[in-house]
């Protein structure tokens, strides 16, 4: 058989698909709790996949599973393939397991075809991504790496209040390994890491293409508890001179935040922000009120650390300018950082060449892939199309769309650029 012709194996994806569904549908949406029932489903049916496609398999203390199709050189440098395959609640079928589901196809592919790599090929199911259970940002690849705080052991999950130590013991992990920061991967050890997802935004949608290649996923700098101190005052009774309106200026302010949004744009550069909370207090406020106070987030994601500082400081200068204006004062408090990861070039070049339709785009959400590029892991990501968004249960991403990014990470693998 000719490189050329191989192709995914959609039979068993679409199995795999329908098959997730089926045991974590809860209603209209998908529940794969973090270390959760739904969650051990999930890795069940990859793990039962995998061994009938001759895979060897395994589990990490922390329940991270390994599946791998082994190469000529066992000694080698390993290439990894994975995602998540937990959800939010009432999430889609798509968020996280495609990229597994893509691994175990591809690999699939090659074994069908007889063809033995250079060195091995893991597909990896990662653990406890999503945040939404135990406030906990990629739990299972930075456990994986001996990266998370030990103090995390005592965080309460969402619904039931069980600690994560608790939670990891039931579920016969070792919570051990967290608490000695045990690496259970060596990055020296892995030659690249790639990731397959659904795009969660429309670009693809509105481009009308299947699939992107990703340039980098967005870092973050959020000032999650930002503030404005003014002074409660009648609405009818106070005029503009004498006011401390804390909802107008915080209005100015982000409406000036957009405004340097605008001309970074113009610009060339990458950038969103994003006020997802804004709220007066609601022991205090009132229709005839003028408000003293409200409570705010800012969050500031690029691709380019230099941005995110420059956004900050600007929204820094600009509390204090409007501030003075308005007659109150803001307390925008610590950021929260996390940094931007920056996917190799000469992967995404690979992808972008087996791509009928090339196209690049950033990652404004959060992937494992990150946590593998910050350990300085050659790293490379594709989006799949996909309408209505993420972590909802419209989720829509269609197997054709699905068939042609899992062929260009097959025709990766085929084609390999790293040494």
């Amino acid at each position: 058989m000719l490189i050329e012709q191989i192709r995914p194996d959609m039979t068993l994806a679409a199995a795999l698909f329908d098959r997730l569904s089926l045991a974590t549908r809860r209603g209209r949406g998908i529940l794969r709790d973090s270390y959760g029932s739904g969650e051990q489903a999930a890795h069940d049916i990859m793990r039962a996949a995998a061994e009938t496609i001759g895979l060897e398999t395994s589990i990490d203390a922390i329940g991270n599973l390994m599946m791998t199709l082994p190469g000529r050189d066992r000694a080698a440098r390993r290439i990894m393939i994975g995602s998540h395959l937990d959800s939010v609640p009432q999430g889609g079928n798509y968020d996280g397991a495609a990229g597994v589901v893509a691994g175990l196809s591809a690999v699939s592919a090659l074994r069908q075809a007889r063809i033995e790599p250079d060195c091995d090929i893991t597909v990896m199911g990662i653990r406890a991504e999503e945040s939404a259970w135990f406030d906990i940002a990629y739990l299972g690849s930075c456990g994986a790496f001996g990266l998370l705080d030990p103090a995390c052991l005592s965080i309460p999950r969402s619904d039931n209040g069980r600690s994560l130590e608790a939670t990891l013991t039931e579920r016969g992990f070792d919570p051990q390994a967290i608490r000695e920061r045990r690496p259970l991967l060596d990055p020296s050890r892995i030659r690249a890491f790639l990731e397959l997802h659904i795009e969660q935004g429309p670009t693809l949608v509105a481009e009308r293409l299947p699939a992107a290649v990703v340039t980098g996923i967005r870092g973050c700098k959020r000032f999650r508890n930002a503030r404005c101190i003014g002074q409660y005052g009648h609405s009818g009774a106070v005029n503009r001179p004498h006011r401390h309106d804390a909802v107008a200026a915080t209005v100015a302010l982000l409406h000036h935040l957009e405004t340097v949004w605008l001309q970074q744009e113009q610009a060339g550069a990458d950038l969103v922000i994003t006020s997802g909370e804004l709220y007066t207090d609601p022991v205090m406020h009132g229709p005839s009120k003028i408000s003293g106070e409200t409570h705010f987030v800012i969050d500031v994601r690029s691709v380019s650390d230099a941005t995110m500082n420059a956004v900050a400081a600007e929204a820094r200068e600009a509390a204090a300018r409007i501030g003075e204006a308005y007659r109150v004062t803001f307390d925008l408090g610590a950021t929260s950082d996390s940094p931007p990861a920056v996917m190799d070039s000469r992967l995404r070049a690979s992808l972008r060449d087996q791509l009928e339709r090339p196209f690049e785009m950033a990652s404004g959400a959060g992937h494992d892939a990150a946590v593998f590029a910050k350990m300085g892991i050659p790293t490379g990501m594709i989006f799949v199309r996909n309408e209505h968004g993420s972590h909802n249960p419209d989720e829509a991403m269609t197997l054709d769309d699905f068939g042609i990014a899992t062929g260009a990470l097959l025709g990766l693998l085929l084609n390999f650029p790293l040494s």
